[in-house]
């Protein structure tokens, strides 16, 4: 591929850090180095580490390892984990085409480094509709137009994209008739943020096939992947990849520790190179610690290990999710309608009661009932009214599922009772 039309001007004109550059010298033993100016370990005041897991195991960090990321290291991670996560995409994925990887500090860092990487002024970009409300914050800091694709309960209707592309500009949500056709999809296929969807197989096949059309390149933002609830895990756009014009963002957040900020991207070279370009003209480098535990464990598991542990996290969270259906089906027939989830950590509710707007309802009326959700305009790419709120039952025990839901049935039925509709609960 010819990756030149999809990386902006702003990416282009970023070259390496000629310090940063030397940086894989600077563990080699046979190099005398007077270059970079590393602090010098013998000051630091911390002189080992041991990590104690859930089991009663205890993990002795590598001294060597712990030393090493005590200081400056490379960009685009340690190479050991790197490596590591390397050998987890071939396993799990077994991408068609050639690629690397780089580890940032989550994948946010990565994601908005990529868009960053991608977009230049005036551009339109192709996202789904809802999307994450992380990725829009961003997004509405740039200078681009954000042309929304229709979604359903299997994910992306590729209908609409390739619609939208093949009348492109007349197409165009922003209404600009000289804006070029987007050529990056931002989308999150599994256990989407905020609806809990998942794209099937087929659908995403189909839209790879529309992107390949049009040369599109896909972001595919998939932390929650690991959290699907089937006993075969869906395919991704990465192991379908035989053009490399997927960029594959995944997170340790949801299935080791948030607090980690450990996330890794994968794809072609020529776009990773660019990535950490932009991770050394600002954060330098992931976080050492955070890196250490990670491989140290790792390296205690094994990739089948590690894969073993995903699905006790993945079952424990499908249990929450029949809780909180069973909850939901109790509380909220008759006032909201949902699709039951088979992946990540959120309910999608479109209200009903006549209610056309979420938003003072959640951020004032739900609230002085202390109850906590987010309503749908947060995630609406045109930031369109609607009558739709994110409810998660990642983090709450059945009980305060329950009780939340009985609170907020209470707010719907008080709003729907002024709007003169009777509840149904049948």
């Amino acid at each position: 591929m010819d990756y030149s039309k999809h990386i902006s001007k702003a990416s282009q004109a970023r070259n390496p850090s000629a310090i940063r550059a030397l940086m894989v010298y600077a563990n080699d033993k046979a190099v005398i180095s007077l270059g970079a100016g590393q602090p010098n370990p013998a000051t630091f005041p911390f002189a080992g580490m041991t990590v104690t897991l859930k089991t009663g195991e205890k993990i002795e960090i590598d001294t060597e390892l712990f030393n090493r990321a005590l200081s400056y290291d490379l960009t685009g991670g340690e190479p050991l984990l790197n490596e590591w996560l390397c050998e987890l995409q071939r396993v799990e994925h077994k991408p068609p085409v050639k690629f690397s990887l780089s580890i940032g500090s989550g994948s946010q860092d990565l994601l908005t480094k990529a868009l960053e990487m991608m977009i230049n002024p005036g551009d339109s970009v192709l996202v789904e509709n809802p999307t994450y409300t992380g990725a829009l914050s961003f997004l509405e800091t740039m200078d681009c137009d954000l042309a929304d694709i229709a979604t359903d309960e299997f994910g992306i209707v590729p209908e609409a994209l390739e619609r939208m592309l093949a009348n492109w500009p007349e197409s165009n949500p922003s209404g600009k008739k000289d804006q070029p056709r987007p050529h990056c999809l931002y989308t999150i296929p599994s256990g989407g943020n905020p609806t809990g969807v998942s794209s099937t197989l087929e659908r995403k096949q189909a839209v790879y096939k529309i992107c390949s059309k049009y040369d599109i390149l896909i972001l595919e933002d998939d932390a929650y992947y690991f959290l699907q609830f089937t006993k075969d895990r869906t395919p991704s756009y990465f192991s379908m990849d035989v053009d490399g014009r997927v960029l594959r963002c995944d997170s340790m957040s949801k299935i080791l520790s948030s607090g980690l900020r450990l996330g890794w991207v994968s794809g072609p070279d020529e776009l990773i190179d660019r990535i950490n370009m932009h991770t050394m003209v600002t954060n330098l480098q992931p976080s050492g610690i955070p890196q250490a535990m990670t491989l140290a464990l790792l390296q205690k598991w094994g990739h089948q290990g590690f894969l073993d542990h995903v699905t006790r996290v993945a079952d424990f969270y499908a249990e929450k999710r029949d809780e909180f259906v069973a909850c939901l089906d109790r509380r909220m027939k008759g006032r909201a309608q949902w699709t039951v989830p088979n992946a990540g950590m959120f309910v999608w509710l479109r209200l009903l009661g006549g209610i056309t707007d979420s938003y003072d309802l959640i951020m004032t009326k739900a609230l002085k009932q202390n109850v906590l959700a987010i309503p749908g305009l947060a995630f609406m790419p045109q930031k369109n009214q609607n009558n739709y709120v994110r409810v998660s039952y990642s983090n709450v025990t059945k009980e305060n599922m329950d009780e939340a839901l009985r609170r907020l049935a209470e707010v719907i039925d008080k709003e729907a009772a002024k709007n003169g509709v009777a509840i149904i609960e049948a």
